[in-house]
């Protein structure tokens, strides 16, 4: 198997994933121990299964060397500068799982201040992106619209986690 600059940019966004997971666990661990609150635990593998397997399919499918797309290219890299900027204005509350902390204010720095959820968008951005810079259309659909289900489901998981929070802490202040 031939190696060429797209197994290269690959086996970056997989190194950078990976130390995403080091910084969720990280956090993840914090906000527990501060007393925070897992939602939505269950479709949590499957989001892990779904963003690996989108990384195996373009490692297995792209050609090495492929014809570079600049646009999709470069939408990928202005999300992945966006994606920082998220993890950055989200500090130690940033984490790939969803846990709510009693009595924590809602982040609103950053692209906080504009959208509720901007590091979605990012996703469903950069999960076709991806691909069609590789010129991967079937990857970039098949992988885009079940990214685009599952973040659907986790948007709703996310804001009824929100909604009980803001209820409780409602109540106790009540």
């Amino acid at each position: 198997m031939t190696l060429g600059w797209a197994h290269v940019l690959l086996a970056l966004v997989a190194l950078q994933r990976l130390s995403e997971v080091v910084y969720d666990r990280r956090n993840t661990r914090a906000l527990m121990a501060r007393g925070g609150r897992e939602f939505g635990a269950g479709h949590y593998p499957v989001m892990v299964v779904l963003h690996t397997a989108w990384l195996v399919a373009m490692a297995v499918l792209t050609a090495p060397n492929p014809p570079v797309l600049p646009g999709w290219l470069a939408l990928f890299a202005v999300c992945q500068v966006v994606r920082v900027w998220c993890v950055v204005s989200l500090g130690p509350y940033w984490t790939t799982r969803i846990v709510v902390l009693d009595g924590a204010a809602p982040v609103t720095r950053g692209p906080y201040r504009h959208l509720r959820h901007p590091n979605y968008l990012i996703v469903a951005l950069e999960v076709p992106a991806l691909p069609m810079a590789l010129s991967l259309p079937w990857v970039a659909l098949v992988f885009g619209i079940l990214n685009l289900v599952l973040l659907a489901h986790r948007v709703r998981v996310e804001n009824a986690a929100r909604a009980t929070l803001t209820a409780h802490n409602i109540g106790s202040t009540a």
